[in-house]
């Protein structure tokens, strides 16, 4: 049996330079701009991963979301709340008249959004009070989600999603809980725990996570809305210390083990991009008129924070609160050999 107090306590706490003041400074005046207001007034979202929502999102993982200027914060409310289509399409008999699934958004990058808006400032429940009832509503049967609305129609097993659980988790924790969400929380932390943070799906209709999870054990940043398992170990121990629940020691055991094991002197590095994923080129014009440019636009800070092999100093703070969090829930009896 490992000794797991011991192992989190052997990394040292450091916090490495990681000068990106110019490329903060870059996204922070493009969202102050006139263009900015403009792209949020013809596509909240789109393009990737240029448009003002990836800025925002980026400044907020760096812990620099008050920077963000109030009137491009006020416009991102403003544009979710004109979203034409306020739920997850699963058939077509759902989508409004006039409307495609193209204006839909899905549940990680509702939980990102959130989030961020939240560390501006933004009253997220009073100003879109739509979407934890929506995270809610879209849990699965295991308490994961997945942001593919075909995987709702699937009979016989229940393909959630690592990558569609983690940020709508992750958002839910913050603010007041109320019952509903309170179990909402108690069944995610389920699926990660059943997960161990690092296993992918045993669905059919979601093997392609089976060769995600490898991927995985590489940090990233920005994370955007990607997964790896420091991600997943702060979220559970975050929920495990504000609920007061104990976590099961083999649930975590294995994640920290690969972290102390990869980065013993207490530096995150990053390992992987955290837009590898994606290939879409995707935005619409002024005119609603929806195109594809064939070249995925990318931006300074993205570039600057999400260099491969880099010390990333926001991963490494995270990785040590978490450390001194989880020896603090060891300490109280929080995490249980099972």
């Amino acid at each position: 049996m490992i000794d797991l107090r011991r192992m989190l306590a052997s990394v040292p706490d450091v916090q490495p330079a990681e000068d990106l003041e110019a490329a903060i400074g870059d996204s922070v005046g493009y969202l102050g701009s006139d263009a900015a207001l403009r792209s949020i007034e013809i596509d909240s979202y789109y393009p990737k991963w240029h448009s003002p929502w990836w800025h925002i999102v980026a400044l907020w993982e760096l812990g620099e979301a008050r920077r963000i200027p109030a009137r491009v914060v006020a416009a991102m409310v403003d544009g979710l709340n004109a979203l034409p289509i306020k739920i997850l399409p699963i058939r077509s008999e759902e989508l409004p008249s006039g409307s495609d699934w193209r204006f839909a958004t899905c549940h990680c990058a509702l939980g990102n959004m959130s989030q961020a808006l939240a560390a501006c400032g933004v009253d997220v429940d009073g100003a879109l009070p739509w979407i934890k009832p929506w995270l809610v509503r879209y849990q699965m049967i295991d308490g994961g989600l997945n942001c593919h609305g075909d995987a709702y129609l699937v009979e016989g097993e229940c393909p959630s999603s690592m990558v569609g659980t983690i940020a709508p988790f992750e958002a839910m924790l913050s603010g007041r809980w109320t019952a509903e969400q309170r179990g909402f929380l108690e069944r995610a932390a389920g699926f990660l725990i059943d997960r161990q943070l690092m296993l992918g799906s045993t669905t059919v209709h979601n093997a392609e996570e089976r060769q995600a999870q490898a991927r995985w054990l590489a940090p990233c940043f920005p994370r955007l809305y990607a997964y790896d398992v420091l991600r997943g170990l702060a979220a559970l121990v975050r929920w495990a210390a504000r609920s007061g629940r104990a976590i099961p020691q083999r649930a975590i055991a294995g994640v920290v083990a690969h972290l102390v094991g990869e980065f013993p002197d207490g530096v995150i590095r990053r390992q992987r991009l955290g837009t590898e994923s994606c290939r879409t080129t995707r935005r619409r014009t002024a005119d609603g008129t929806w195109v594809r440019d064939g070249q995925i636009t990318r931006f300074p800070l993205l570039d600057a924070a999400s260099t491969i092999g880099g010390p990333s100093a926001a991963l490494t703070g995270q990785w040590a609160a978490t450390r001194h969090q989880l020896i603090d829930l060891i300490d109280r009896g929080g995490v249980i050999v099972s």
